[in-house]
């Protein structure tokens, strides 16, 4: 397997890492041995966040002991620097280490710089200074953000959404990065799911040479088809080719990607889950996307207000209210058995 080198960090892992996101919906005696078997199977690069409820200290209680063998990346969503250093501070101790790898601004809707009134990357600068943090990253959706980001000079990482499903648009910020020496984490590999031939999206992640995927990991039976890719890469044949041009071709257009910016709204929409739905519950069928709970989670869409403030935060220009119509009447067709999936 191949390994990347992330920017001038030096950071050097093979191009198979662990997104910690989807962990913290795993019982905790679940969740470390995951974590564990994923060590044990070559995995040293594990990316969670001080929003990921008790995700960090899943990795904490499964991972202190091996903990200079790998490498940890979390994230703050402070917007002040008072709780900047709470969040600092709660990840060193939740996490079981006196150090963070790579300490990345979540979902950063600016290009956090020095004197520009927050005074959230002199933080970073100071937490680096003491050693708390090794490396300064960002994270974000929107494609000004990591051009800016990239272009800044201030950052040693970026982490963008990227896989198979990504425009030419996309692929120019993952070779921006690179020409920039800046490292490339790519998130929502699996495109929150709706990628589910995970041997297809590695084909393609393992392309570029300066991206290292983190893929979301709940359960043990999908953290095994990652580490089976140790010993055998899949690489880019006819067919996985003709799989990717396939889904491309079905998901080209308007389609959401779950990254939560439109959220919260105010009529209590979950809209990255109900606004995927009609290609959710086609591309991975299942009793939960029907269950009770799902059928009134939809339902909430008949009490849109229709302010459009969905729409105006969305990053890919979405038209948000209409995507929501259009999967609830899909969904009610579903439930009734007009439609058979």
């Amino acid at each position: 397997m191949a390994k990347v080198t992330l920017g001038s960090t030096g950071i050097t892992v093979e191009q198979n890492a662990f997104g910690a996101l989807p962990i913290q919906r795993t019982p905790m005696e679940d969740a470390v041995r995951i974590l564990r078997k994923a060590y044990d199977g070559g995995m040293r690069f594990f990316d969670t966040s001080r929003a990921y409820t008790d995700s960090e200290a899943k990795i904490g209680a499964a991972l202190a002991d091996v903990r200079g063998d790998i490498f940890i990346a979390t994230k703050t969503r402070a917007l002040t620097p008072e709780q900047f250093w709470a969040d600092l501070e709660k990840s060193l101790e939740t996490l079981r280490t006196d150090y963070i790898d790579i300490y990345q601004f979540h979902l950063a809707k600016q290009c956090f710089r020095p004197d520009d009134g927050t005074g959230l990357y002199e933080c970073m600068v100071e937490a680096k200074k003491q050693g708390k943090i090794r490396h300064i990253g960002i994270t974000c959706h929107k494609m000004s953000v990591a051009h800016e980001a990239i272009e800044s000079g201030l950052y040693e990482t970026v982490q963008y959404p990227f896989s198979y499903l990504s425009s030419d648009k996309d692929i120019e910020i993952v070779n921006k990065a690179k020409e920039h020496n800046m490292g490339f984490i790519a998130m929502k590999s699996l495109s929150g799911g709706l990628i589910t031939n995970s041997a297809a999206a590695y084909a393609w992640a393992s392309q570029f040479d300066n991206l290292v995927p983190i893929w979301g990991i709940q359960h043990e039976h999908e953290l095994d088809e990652f580490l089976s890719y140790f010993a055998a890469p899949p690489t880019m044949t006819d067919e996985i080719k003709a799989l990717i041009d396939a889904d491309r071709a079905e998901l080209d257009g308007e389609f959401c990607r779950g990254c939560g910016y439109c959220c919260p709204c105010p009529a209590g929409i979950v809209i990255y889950d109900c606004a995927r739905m009609s290609l959710m519950i086609r591309r991975s069928p299942s009793a939960a996307l029907m269950s009770e709970a799902a059928q009134e989670k939809m339902a909430k869409i008949e009490g849109c207000l229709n302010c459009g403030k969905c729409k105006s935060k969305c990053p890919y220009g979405l038209d948000i209210p209409n995507l929501l119509k259009k999967n609830l009447e899909d969904y009610k067709k579903i439930i009734a058995g007009e439609i058979k999936i």
